[in-house]
């Protein structure tokens, strides 16, 4: 049986959900103070149709990350240099972790709910088990690196929303400054386990 195209309401009602989450999110003074009933009121749709598209308010999270990082992940996945496949991986695995940086300080209190979304642990989260394989694998390109499952921990660690929030808004660290210093901190982790 071939798969049913959702209805044109539908998709216009998940676009606008997501657009009003992505608003709400963006202007809070905290994750946790947007509510289902905001996202509700805020799209103009009942919480009902929340509930029944998302789940419950961590599968919305969870939606909308997904769907503003796709871009980033289509660039990873089959993009150009510096993100794309063809990159050699000394130049690769920097590359991927201010992508990563610089979506988290563009997206930073959608990166915060997601990561406080109470699922857990957020290393258990689907989006961060696909970044931690992409960068072991591109690491384990690299001369002499047979294992770099930790060294992809501990480089991702590096740009948690909430280490992220706190060099940015606590420390007044500016964007260009915070991704000079991950390039470096990366290019000293890199040298030294080879």
């Amino acid at each position: 049986m071939p798969e049913r195209k959702p209805r044109a309401d539908a998709v216009r009602n998940r676009e606008a959900v997501l657009a009003a989450a992505d608003r709400l999110f963006a202007h809070s003074d905290h994750p946790e103070h947007v509510s289902m009933a905001d996202i509700a009121a805020e799209a103009g749709v009942g919480k009902g149709t929340l509930f029944r598209g998302f789940g419950d308010r961590t599968g919305l999270i969870h939606a909308l990350f997904e769907a503003r990082l796709e871009p980033i992940r289509r660039a990873v996945t089959d993009g150009p240099r510096p993100l794309g496949p063809g990159t050699p991986p000394g130049e690769r695995a920097p590359a991927l972790l201010d992508a990563l940086l610089c979506f988290k300080l563009d997206h930073q209190h959608l990166s915060l709910a997601l990561e406080e979304a109470g699922t857990g642990s957020p290393y258990s989260a689907g989006h961060y088990g696909w970044w931690h394989a992409t960068l072991r694998d591109v690491l384990t390109e690299l001369p002499g690196f047979d294992d770099g499952d930790f060294t992809a921990h501990a480089l991702l660690a590096a740009v948690r929303a909430d280490l992220v929030e706190y060099l940015t808004d606590r420390c007044g660290t500016p964007r260009e400054r915070l991704r000079a210093e991950l390039a470096a901190f990366t290019a000293r982790v890199l040298d030294v386990a080879r």
